[in-house]
C-alpha cells in the first residue's frame, strides 16, 4: 500500500486527484493539504509514501515546502507542475530542492484517452511510493572495464527519465571546458520543460549545452538535449555527425525516445559509442542498446543504490548489456578518464 499526501491550493483540483488516486486499492490517500505549511506540518504527523505537490500556493509555495520537508521529514515528492515558461522553471526548483520528479496538472487534457493518463498517473504514484523500501535489494555484477576501448569513441549519449534532472547536472558538471566529444542527452521531458533544462544546465557546466535543433552538427564540448515531444537521430553527411530532429512514430511512447536515439546512433558509430544509461522508469533505452551492443559500442548503467527509480538501468543490466554498472557521483569522472 502507498499512502499519498496530496498538496494543491485548489479545492477542485485536490478531489480529482483524490477521486484518480483511490481507484487503485493499492493506493490510500491519507491526508490533504491547502498550502506548503500546511503539507510540511501533515508529513511529520501522518508520514506518507508520497507527496503529490502543487507549485504555486499561498503561505508557502511548494519549492520551499519541498525543501523543508527534504531537510526534515525525506519523502519521494510528486510536482504538480504548469505547462508554461514560468511553470518549468519552478518545477526545475523543485526538483534541484529535492522532489523526485513531476506531472503536467493538464494530463488529463494532453491524453486522448484519459483513462490513459489516469493509468499513469497511478503507476507512478506506485513507483515513486516504494522508493522508501529498505528491504535488501538484489545486486547486479557490473563487467570489468574494457580498456581496449578507452580512448576509442566519438561520441557519448545519455539517456535519463525520472530522477534524470537531478542526475544529469552531477555527470556534465564533472566535464572540463575542453571535453574531447560531443554528447548527447535524450531525458524524457515534456516541450514547454526542455529549453529551461537545456538553459539551467549550461548555466552549471562548463561545457557547452544547449536544446538540439534539425541540422545540428556534433561538437566537442557540445551536449544537445533533445527537444521534448520530438525525436532526436543522427545522420552522416559528407563524413560529418548531423542531428536530425523528427516527429518520430505516432505508436512511440517516449517523445524524446532513447530507443530511437541510440538506434541511429549504431548504424553511424559503430564500436565509437560509449552510451549511458541513468535512473527512469521503464525500459526504454533496452532495445537501443541491444543495437549499439551488436555494433561493438560500449554501455554504461547507473547503479541501483544511486537511482530514484532503478527501471531503465536494471533493464539493460537484467539483459546482460551493461559493460560498467557505476555509482552516480562517480561517472563524470570515470567518463573524463574514459575519453
Amino acid at each position: 500500500m502507498v499512502r499519498v499526501l496530496v498538496v494543491d491550493d485548489s479545492g477542485f483540483f485536490r478531489r480529482r486527484i483524490i477521486e484518480i488516486l483511490n481507484a487503485d486499492s493499492y493506493i490510500e490517500v491519507i491526508g490533504q493539504a491547502s498550502n506548503g505549511k500546511e503539507a510540511v506540518k501533515l508529513v511529520t504527523s501522518l508520514k506518507p509514501d508520497l507527496v503529490t505537490m502543487d507549485v504555486e500556493m499561498p503561505v508557502m509555495n511548494g519549492i520551499e515546502a519541498v525543501r523543508r520537508i527534504m531537510k526534515v521529514n525525506p519523502v519521494p515528492i510528486l510536482m504538480l507542475s504548469t505547462h508554461t515558461t514560468e511553470g518549468a522553471q519552478s518545477t526545475l526548483d523543485a526538483l534541484e530542492a529535492g522532489a523526485v520528479d513531476f506531472i503536467s496538472k493538464t494530463f488529463e487534457k494532453e491524453n486522448s484517452l484519459p483513462e490513459v493518463a489516469y493509468r499513469m498517473l497511478r503507476a507512478r504514484v506506485r513507483v515513486l511510493g516504494k522508493q522508501r523500501v529498505t528491504e535488501k535489494k538484489p545486486v547486479i555484477k557490473p563487467r570489468q572495464v574494457d580498456t581496449k576501448k578507452q580512448g576509442h569513441y566519438q561520441i557519448v549519449a545519455i539517456g535519463s527519465s525520472t530522477g534524470g534532472p537531478a542526475a544529469l547536472p552531477k555527470v556534465l558538471t564533472a566535464l572540463p571546458e575542453t571535453f574531447p566529444l560531443p554528447i548527447l542527452l535524450m531525458q524524457h521531458m515534456p516541450s514547454t520543460f526542455t529549453p529551461a533544462f537545456a538553459q539551467r544546465l549550461n548555466q552549471l557546466c562548463a561545457i557547452e549545452v544547449r536544446e538540439a535543433v534539425d541540422g545540428d552538427s556534433l561538437k566537442p564540448g557540445l551536449a544537445l538535449l533533445a527537444p521534448g515531444g520530438k525525436q532526436m537521430v543522427v545522420e552522416s553527411v559528407n563524413g560529418r555527425g548531423i542531428v536530425r530532429i523528427v516527429d518520430g512514430l505516432p505508436t512511440m511512447q517516449y517523445r524524446p525516445c532513447v530507443d530511437f536515439t541510440f538506434a541511429s546512433l549504431a548504424k553511424v558509430f559503430p564500436k565509437k559509442v560509449l552510451a549511458i544509461l541513468l535512473t527512469g522508469m521503464g525500459s526504454d533505452g533496452c532495445e537501443g542498446a541491444r543495437k549499439l551492443k551488436a555494433g561493438a559500442s560500449t554501455l554504461w548503467a547507473q547503479d541501483e543504490a544511486s537511482c530514484v527509480v532503478y527501471g531503465m538501468p536494471m533493464a539493460v543490466a537484467k539483459a546482460g548489456l551493461v559493460d560498467q554498472v557505476i555509482p552516480l557521483s562517480e561517472i563524470g569522472d570515470r567518463l573524463v578518464k574514459a575519453v
